[in-house]
């Protein structure tokens, strides 16, 4: 109810009997954490608790507190997620704040867009797990030649990548006209249950000899 009011401009506002609020706005005690805000805003999805506590629905047996405002007995830590929503329409979350909280307010206070959006990204959240543990690096380690290195460069193919080239030969050749041998190390992501990992790796020439987990040398 409204008691009288206060001209500004010459526009009279109507004035709360309880919080001395212009009545359009409205000041909520979520978990003892205050927020304010407007009926407008509140009353975006007409079917939520939250537009029938703005307008009094005495069905839900509220309580306010000495300040006026309504008294919810929630998290606040995940209110502000469905307060922006109501605000603006899009669904914002902190990265360290948990989507399951935030879906636990929207279900508790009825807004099934919010509920909706929430859903679906944790289900995105949850494919993007699921892809990146189906992810795997395969290394493969690879001895040449110092002239057939570029030749295995421009052979390389099928996401595979160099990682690390290490010079093994001598770096005195003492008269010697043998190049120097190189290990390459190259590196692929690949699903894991593609066998080896490796299998659809061209080799980079046939030169290239791939050195066993024992080594060679």
């Amino acid at each position: 109810m409204a008691s009288g009011g206060r001209v500004e401009n010459g526009v009279t506002t109507q004035m709360s009997e309880d919080n001395g609020l212009p009545n359009q706005w409205v000041r909520l005690n979520v978990g003892g954490k205050y927020f304010l805000t407007t009926k407008t805003t509140l009353c975006r999805d007409p079917q939520s608790f939250l537009c029938r506590l703005c307008q009094d629905d005495h069905t839900l047996n509220s309580d306010k507190d000495e300040s006026g405002a309504y008294l919810i007995d929630r998290d606040p830590t995940f209110f502000g997620p469905v307060l922006n929503y109501l605000r603006h329409g899009k669904l914002v979350i902190n990265k360290h704040l948990e989507e399951e909280g935030v879906l636990e307010e929207a279900e508790f206070y009825n807004i099934d867009e919010l509920i909706r959006l929430v859903k679906r990204r944790i289900a995105d959240t949850e494919s993007q797990r699921l892809l990146l543990e189906r992810k795997k690096h395969v290394y493969r380690v690879l001895q040449c030649q110092e002239e057939e290195l570029t030749q295995m460069v421009s052979t390389m193919s099928d996401g595979w990548k160099f990682e690390q080239i290490v010079n093994i030969g001598s770096t005195y050749n003492y008269g010697n006209d043998d190049s120097s041998e190189f290990l390459c190390v190259v590196s692929r992501e690949c699903d894991s249950t593609t066998a080896n990992g490796f299998s659809e790796m061209k080799e980079p020439q046939d030169k290239g000899k791939v050195l066993q987990q024992k080594g060679s040398r």
